[in-house]
C-alpha cells in the first residue's frame, strides 16, 4: 500500500510540474514572440495605434495557434492512452494467465522478489488488473487520462498572459520611452521565466537564464534591424 501511495504520490506531482513548465514555457513564447513583433514595428513607426494593432494580432493570432496545437496534441496522446488500454483489456480478457505472468516480471524488474512479486500481481489483478497493467506496464492512470480542452486552455492563457507585457509596455508609455520600456521589463520578464525554469527542471539558473534573455535580445535586435530598415526605404 505504501509503495502504491508513493508511486500515485510521484505522478501527481509529476502531472504539476509538466503543467507548470508548459505554462512557463507558453508564456515565455508569448513575451517573445509578442515582443519582437511590437519592436519591429516600432523600427518602422511610432504610431500608436499601429503598434496596438500589431501586438494584439499577434497575441491572438499566438494564442489560439498554441491552443489549437495544444488540443490537437494532446487529442491524439488521449486516442493513444484509450486505444492501449482497449487493447490491454483485450488481452486481459483472451490471455489472463500471460498477463498475470508480465505483471509479474514487471514488477520483479522493479526491485521486488520474484515470490513478492508474484502476490503483488495476483492481489492486484483480483482488485483491478486492468488499472494495475495501466500503471505499472502502460505508465497510464486510467483516472487521470490527458484532457485536450484543458490543456488547450491552459496553453492560450499562459501564452495570452506573456503576450501582454509587451503589448502593454509598448502602447502606454510616451512615444521617447517606448522601445527602453518594452525591451527593459521584456528582458526582465524571461529573466523571471528563465530563473523559474530552472527551478522546475532542478537545473543551474545562471544559464536557463542566460538562454531566455540572450534569446529575446536577439530577437528584438534582429525585428527591430528589419523594421527600422524597411521604415527608412519606405515600405
Amino acid at each position: 500500500m505504501t509503495h502504491a501511495s508513493d508511486a500515485a504520490h510521484g505522478a501527481a506531482l509529476g502531472a504539476r510540474l509538466n503543467w507548470l513548465r508548459a505554462a512557463v514555457l507558453g508564456a515565455n513564447d508569448g513575451i517573445v514572440s509578442t515582443a519582437g513583433l511590437v519592436v519591429g514595428v516600432a523600427g518602422a513607426t511610432d504610431d500608436r495605434f499601429a503598434l496596438l494593432t500589431a501586438g494584439l494580432s499577434g497575441l491572438l493570432a499566438g494564442s489560439l495557434s498554441m491552443a489549437a496545437g495544444e488540443y490537437v496534441s494532446v487529442s491524439t496522446q488521449r486516442d493513444t492512452e484509450r486505444a492501449a488500454l482497449a487493447l490491454e483489456k483485450r488481452e486481459l480478457r483472451e490471455q489472463p494467465d500471460a498477463e498475470l505472468d508480465e505483471l509479474t516480471d514487471l514488477l520483479t524488474g522493479r526491485g521486488l522478489s520474484r515470490d513478492v512479486a508474484r502476490e503483488a500481481a495476483v492481489q492486484l489483478s483480483e482488485r483491478d488488473a486492468l488499472r494495475a497493467h495501466a500503471r505499472v506496464e502502460l505508465g497510464i492512470d486510467p483516472d487521470a487520462l490527458a484532457e485536450p480542452w484543458h490543456a488547450a486552455g491552459a496553453s492560450f492563457l499562459a501564452f495570452t498572459a506573456g503576450a501582454l507585457l509587451p503589448l502593454l509596455a509598448i502602447v502606454l508609455p510616451p512615444a521617447p520611452a517606448r522601445l527602453a520600456v518594452t525591451v527593459g521589463s521584456v528582458l526582465l520578464a524571461l529573466a523571471c521565466t528563465g530563473w523559474w525554469s530552472s527551478r522546475l527542471g532542478a537545473a543551474p539558473a545562471g544559464r536557463a537564464v542566460a538562454r531566455t534573455v540572450g534569446g529575446g535580445a536577439v530577437a528584438m535586435g534582429v525585428t527591430y534591424a528589419a523594421g527600422s530598415l524597411l521604415g527608412n526605404v519606405g515600405v
